[in-house]
């Protein structure tokens, strides 16, 4: 196990411990580092910092494995990929207008490409996505594929000043250490590119009802922000004219009592009853937890 501090404050951070570990170790494997599985409230000991407010897990796995399970992760969220993307995609045109077929946009964790695809439906030639998933990748468009990597972003990647924006959506929070991954971000970025990131809130309301038994508490979590921590982190590593912004989701009523916390006792009779109705199916638009950050080099 590997201990690691706050990624804002370093080693002068003041902690509390926020939910002890919970975690068989002998249990974990690929399955659990699935994105979007099932709620099954692992996770490792959750600390928030008392002097940024920065939520953190440590200790954690070592690097070494946690890579290893995410190559051989599942791709458990084929159903959802429409809404997410349609919803990443106006947030994109919401802050930046003035996009072209000519902006070199990258998706950094892009599973099977569902964000991309919407950037091909917006005429936007070139396109990239990075993703350590072998399985999500496979099955991406064939249209798609050639200019997505099967790996972690890491230096030399891509070449520095590159992209005119680059995306990443719930991957930040899984990335050990974050604020190497958005020095990356930025030196691959041209200069007054910009960048469009969502992440879990731990000011939310998923952890304002559910506590501990939220689903942003998971073993693949490494770090956890709000509004403040999630700017404060951008700003420490050069970037300029940062807005913070509330997200808001849109899935079938089914998915989100899918992943809502309730009893096994209760969540399965209500799943059998709606999941294939036409009250399952019915979209939903909430903003239960999420937020999200534009800045610019």
């Amino acid at each position: 196990m590997k201990q690691i501090y706050c990624a804002i404050c370093g080693k002068k951070q003041r902690t509390r411990g926020l939910y002890k570990a919970n975690i068989d170790l002998k249990r974990i494997n690929e399955k659990v580092f699935s994105a979007r599985r099932l709620p099954d409230k692992l996770h490792y000991q959750l600390n928030e910092c008392k002097k940024c407010g920065l939520v953190f897990s440590s200790p954690i796995l070592d690097l070494r494995k946690i890579n290893e399970f995410y190559r051989k992760s599942q791709f458990t969220y084929q159903e959802q990929t429409s809404y997410l993307g349609k919803t990443y995609a106006y947030y994109l045109k919401k802050f930046f207008p003035s996009l072209s077929k000519q902006t070199k946009i990258l998706d950094v964790g892009c599973g099977n490409g569902f964000f991309l695809s919407e950037l091909h439906k917006l005429n936007i030639k070139y396109t990239f996505g990075i993703e350590p998933s072998k399985e999500a990748v496979s099955k991406t468009p064939r249209r798609l594929k050639k200019n997505i990597k099967i790996d972690t972003l890491r230096e030399n990647s891509y070449p520095n000043s590159y992209f005119d924006i680059i995306c990443c959506f719930h991957t930040l929070d899984h990335v050990v250490d974050p604020n190497k991954f958005i020095r990356i971000i930025y030196k691959t970025l041209q200069k007054d590119g910009g960048i469009l990131f969502i992440v879990h809130d731990t000011q939310g309301l998923s952890v304002k009802l559910f506590g501990e038994e939220s689903p942003i508490f998971d073993i693949e979590h490494i770090y956890l922000f709000n509004k403040k921590t999630l700017g404060g982190i951008f700003q420490k590593n050069g970037f300029t004219k940062i807005q913070v912004f509330e997200v808001k989701n849109r899935y079938p009523l089914s998915y989100w009592l899918w992943m809502t916390p309730l009893p096994k006792i209760l969540k399965d009779p209500l799943m059998k009853l709606i999941k294939n109705s036409r009250l399952g199916k019915m979209p939903i638009s909430l903003g239960v937890g999420n937020i999200g950050i534009v800045a610019y080099k």
